[in-house]
């Protein structure tokens, strides 16, 4: 389901492996555009960059990272919308 959001334990996945950069970053904005404040979305990359830029972009945004998880090459972030 490259792309989709749809429902989970963290509210919404975003499964954005096989992207690279800097289409991961650019998507996961776009998402949070679409979730309604307090809403939280798992965000799934598996470009190295994206363990980079998205805590990067979260820092200078009002969304809150809730975690981040990286194994084989997988990269997981939950991220709650802010205001």
């Amino acid at each position: 389901m490259t792309g989709e959001t749809g429902e989970s334990g963290a509210g919404n996945d975003l499964d954005l492996t096989g992207l690279e950069c800097p289409m991961p970053l650019l998507r996961t904005k776009l998402a949070l555009r679409n979730l309604s404040a307090g809403e939280t979305i798992r965000v799934m990359a598996s470009d190295p960059g994206s363990a980079r830029d998205i805590p990067k972009f979260i820092d200078m945004s009002p969304h809150e990272l809730l975690s981040v998880d990286e194994s084989e090459s997988l990269y997981c972030f939950v991220i709650r919308k802010g205001e």
